[in-house]
């Protein structure tokens, strides 16, 4: 992803001259004229002079449009040590307990227009910031940084590498998270970063409550996780969701999401019926859905890619690990469904799970662990079918083929879950066949699956 090289905007008239100047640089040919005048330097000499934060901005946005793509302009930005007298400006304006944020935006974005002029640039903006610049300016929200290693294997390997690389990293992500923003720039960097390069477990414990005051007890927060955490898992979900086919996580990184997964599963225990998918006001509970959605993903990975056996591998790792035991456990622990709990009497007498009073913590909890455990058994996993039949499971599965509205499509997930369950399995589906007629009428149900 590269940032727009064209930062130009109109400049404002109480400095007429400079003004003028800026609508001249707002053209191609305005900007190679006033490259051929030598203006550049004259500017960065203006610069270099006490002045208000107002010439200085418009001195800067002066120096964005005279830099953005002309060559002639970059490269006497470098000759003339721009990137020291810049660099001074905005370390300066991060070290401020009050920054202008104008301020700094225009004068990152003259540093991201001459970085696009190639490695020599770059590496001249790199060198300068790297890593505490970088750092101060992630916290500010400049985004346009990331222009700084795009395309760069060696900059960006040195961010992956290294603690302080990560700890850059990770300070873009708080301030995204706080600031409620996805662009696609950041979904690129963590992808590559997180999915690409098998840093996620290193920037997610980075990421462990990072806005508490050095010294405070973070095991007397209420929620387990971060809100930057919670950030990270939203992102690499959608990320995740839109690249699953091209996308495939290690054994390691699938263990560690569950891992996170199993841990933020103890809201259940003091959960209370939630009201939205997500945004519940509960870190824990949208950590949940997070991990959640993820791990379907993964397990959904063998029905789109072409090697079928690596995603089998992971699959077959989660479940030694209880994956089946533990949705099966969570779902017979959850309240049935709407239509089931109206008429629960005249199932009280019959085999099964025994009513609980959990709820579900959001909406479509109950589904997400449907279509996980309908992923888990796809393509005739016999193990996982087994292991379902082993864990007393499908006549819990078979009761989750009905419209629930706290579970929107929780009906066809379910029929698929136990479409999946059944097929190439004769013992399970001899369970069925067991089954009374009057036991949520599961004979129908399976030979209309199965048909």
């Amino acid at each position: 992803m590269r940032t727009d090289p064209n930062f130009r905007s109109n400049g404002r008239r109480q400095h007429p001259s400079i003004s003028l100047l800026i609508r001249n640089s707002e053209s191609d040919s305005g900007s190679s004229d006033l490259a051929s005048k030598r203006v550049l330097p004259a500017l960065l000499s203006i610069v270099q002079s006490p002045n208000h934060h107002h010439l200085l901005s418009l001195c800067f946005k002066l120096l964005r449009n005279l830099c953005a793509g002309e060559t002639a302009n970059q490269n006497s930005f470098l000759e003339h040590g721009g990137v020291v007298v810049v660099s001074s400006i905005l370390k300066s304006q991060a070290a401020s307990s009050c920054p202008d944020h104008g301020l700094v935006r225009w004068g990152v974005q003259v540093l991201a227009n001459v970085s696009l002029a190639g490695r020599e640039h770059q590496r001249a903006v790199w060198e300068e910031f790297y890593p505490v610049g970088f750092f101060s300016l992630a916290r500010l929200g400049m985004k346009e940084i990331y222009t700084c290693c795009d395309e760069n294997l060696q900059w960006f390997g040195s961010l992956i590498s290294s603690d302080d690389g990560l700890s850059v990293i990770a300070q873009i992500v708080r301030t995204a998270s706080f600031a409620s923003f996805d662009e696609d720039w950041i979904m690129l960097l963590l992808s590559r970063i997180c999915l690409e390069e098998s840093q996620w477990p290193v920037l997610f414990s980075k990421l462990r409550f990072v806005d508490l005051p050095k010294g405070e007890d973070t095991e007397s927060k209420y929620d387990e996780f971060s809100s930057e955490q919670a950030f990270l898992l939203q992102i690499l979900a959608e990320i995740l969701y839109v690249r699953n086919r091209d996308v495939a996580l290690p054994e390691d990184v699938a263990l560690f999401v569950f891992e996170i997964f199993k841990k933020s599963t103890r809201v259940l225990e003091h959960a209370m019926r939630g009201k939205s998918g997500l945004l519940s006001g509960s870190t824990d509970v949208d950590v949940l859905c997070y991990t959640l959605t993820i791990l379907r993903d993964i397990c959904a990975q063998d029905s789109v890619r072409c090697n079928k056996e690596d995603a089998n591998d992971v699959v077959d790792v989660l479940l030694s690990y209880g994956l089946i035991d533990m949705l099966l456990s969570w779902l017979g622990d959850l309240e049935p469904p709407a239509i089931i709990r109206k008429g629960i009497k005249q199932f009280e007498s019959q085999e099964g799970p025994s009513c609980s009073s959990k709820p579900c913590p959001y909406k479509g909890f109950r589904r997400d662990i449907v279509t996980l455990i309908g992923n888990c058994v796809y393509r005739r996993n016999k193990h996982a079918q087994d292991e379902i039949r082993h864990r007393n499971g499908i006549l819990l599965l078979l009761q989750q083929c009905v419209i629930d509205e706290d579970n929107p499509f929780l009906r066809e997930w379910g029929i698929w879950s136990v479409r999946n369950m059944l097929e190439g399995n004769e013992e399970n589906q001899m369970v069925v066949s067991e089954y009374e007629p009057g036991k949520s009428n599961c004979v129908l149900l399976m030979k209309i699956i199965l048909s």
